[in-house]
C-alpha cells in the first residue's frame, strides 16, 4: 500500500435530511473547509455560505445528477469533489469540481480526486469534462485564452489542469460594484434606458414566480443556455418549464436566499424580452450576486440589457440596503455585457478560466489524473 493510498479517502458526501440531523456532521464540515479555500482563493468571504444555505442546492434533483465526495487526508476533511451530469437529452458533458486548501496541494490529492471524476463521468457515459477554476491576478507566465480574449496568470490551478490534460477555452471576468457610490450612475442610465425602451416596461419579482411570468422566464432561462458566448465548451440547450421553474426558485426559498428577477416586457405582445437575477443570503449586510442576464435575440438594440440591470439595482435598495457590493461574471469576450457593467461602475476583480477536457473511449486512456502527481 501507497504512501498516498493510506492516507486520503474520497469519502462519498451523504446529503442529509436536515442540518440538524445527526447525520449532517460531514456536510457542515464540507461546508465549512468550502468557506476556507475560497478564502483561501480570493481573500474575502463574498462566497462565503452556512450550511442550511447550500443544503436545498445539493438536493437530489430530476435536471442533473450530483456526485459529491470529502477529501480526508489523515482523517481530517481538507478539500470537496464533485461531479455534475447533466440529464439534457443527447447530453455527453460532465462538471467536475477539486477544491482543496493551500496547505495539502502537491501531496497527490488532486490526482486521485481527478482520476475519479473521469472514472465517474465514463460510468455514465460522459465524455467532456468541463470545470471553471478562479485566477486571482499574480506575476509570471501568461496564458491567453483562444477566443483572444484575456488571458490568466499560469498559476498553480492553471499548472494543475494542463498536466491534467485540460484546455483552456474561455475566461470570465469577475467584477464587483461598489453599491455605497454608484447610486447616481445607476440613476441615470435607468433614465436613459426608460427612455430608449419606450415600448417596453418593467416588472420585478421575488421568487416564487408568479405565473404570469412563469412561461416567458422559463423561455429565456432556456435561451441562457444557447445565446451567452460559450467559446470552445460544450453548451447543452437546456429545456425550462413550469416544473423546472417553481423547482429552480424552491432552492432558493428553502436556502433563505432572496432572488430578484427583474424583466422587460414588450407592452404591446407580453413577451418577455429580457432579465437580470440578483441574490443574496438571508444577512443581507453581505455581498450581492447578479446571476444571469439575457436581452432576447429579437429583442436586442433598444438599451434593454442596461434597463434591467439599473432598474434591478434600484429595486435592491429597498431590499438589501446594507449590501455593499454587486459581483458578477462575464465572459471576457462578451464585449456588449462588459460594456455596460463599466458604463455603471464595476471593476475588474479577478478572472475565471473555463476548461475542458474530451476524455477517450478507453478508461485510463488519457487519464493523467491516475498518475498520483502533485494535486490543485
Amino acid at each position: 500500500m501507497n504512501d498516498i493510498t493510506a492516507r486520503l479517502e474520497l469519502r462519498p458526501l451523504r446529503i442529509p435530511e436536515t442540518i440538524d440531523g445527526p447525520d449532517a456532521a460531514d456536510f457542515c464540515e464540507m461546508v465549512r473547509v468550502r468557506n476556507l479555500v475560497y478564502r483561501e482563493i480570493t481573500g474575502g468571504d463574498d462566497d462565503t455560505a452556512r450550511p442550511d444555505e447550500l443544503l436545498p442546492h445539493y438536493r437530489p434533483s430530476p435536471d442533473e445528477t450530483r456526485f459529491s465526495w470529502l477529501a480526508v487526508w489523515d482523517g481530517r476533511v481538507v478539500g470537496r469533489v464533485g461531479l455534475d451530469i447533466p440529464h439534457e437529452a443527447g447530453s455527453d458533458t460532465a462538471y467536475g469540481l477539486i477544491e482543496l486548501l493551500r496547505e495539502v496541494h502537491g501531496l497527490g490529492i488532486g490526482s486521485q480526486a481527478a482520476a475519479l471524476i473521469e472514472q465517474t463521468a465514463r460510468k455514465r457515459g460522459r465524455h467532456v469534462l468541463q470545470t471553471y477554476a478562479e485566477h486571482p491576478d499574480e506575476p509570471g507566465d501568461r496564458l491567453s485564452a483562444p477566443t483572444g480574449y484575456g488571458d490568466i496568470p499560469r498559476d498553480h490551478a492553471a499548472r494543475f489542469l494542463l498536466r491534467h490534460g485540460y484546455t483552456l477555452e474561455q475566461i470570465n471576468r469577475k467584477s464587483v460594484l461598489d453599491l455605497t457610490g454608484s447610486a447616481a450612475v445607476v440613476d441615470e442610465h435607468l433614465a436613459r434606458g426608460t427612455a430608449a425602451a419606450a415600448d417596453y416596461r418593467v416588472v420585478h419579482w421575488n421568487a416564487p414566480t408568479p405565473p404570469e411570468f412563469v412561461e416567458g422566464y422559463a423561455w429565456l432561462k432556456s435561451r441562457m443556455s444557447t445565446d451567452a458566448p460559450a467559446a470552445g465548451l460544450d453548451v447543452d440547450e437546456e429545456t425550462w418549464d413550469a416544473a423546472r421553474v417553481a423547482r429552480h426558485d424552491a432552492r432558493y426559498i428553502d436556502a433563505d436566499q432572496t432572488l430578484l428577477v427583474t424583466a422587460a416586457q414588450h407592452v404591446e405582445t407580453g413577451e418577455l424580452a429580457a432579465f437580470n437575477e440578483l441574490m443574496i443570503s438571508s444577512d443581507r449586510s453581505g455581498a450581492t450576486h447578479q446571476h444571469d442576464t439575457l436581452v432576447a435575440a429579437g429583442h436586442r438594440g433598444h438599451r434593454l440589457g442596461m434597463l434591467v440591470k439599473c432598474a434591478g439595482l434600484v429595486a435592491w435598495r429597498e431590499i438589501a440596503p446594507g449590501s455593499p457590493r454587486v459581483v458578477t461574471y462575464n465572459a471576457e469576450e462578451n464585449r456588449p455585457m462588459l460594456d455596460i457593467n463599466e458604463a455603471i461602475g464595476f471593476r475588474p476583480l479577478s478572472y475565471e478560466g473555463a476548461w475542458k477536457k474530451v476524455l477517450s473511449d478507453a478508461a485510463g486512456a488519457d487519464s493523467a489524473g491516475s498518475s498520483g502527481t502533485s494535486g490543485s
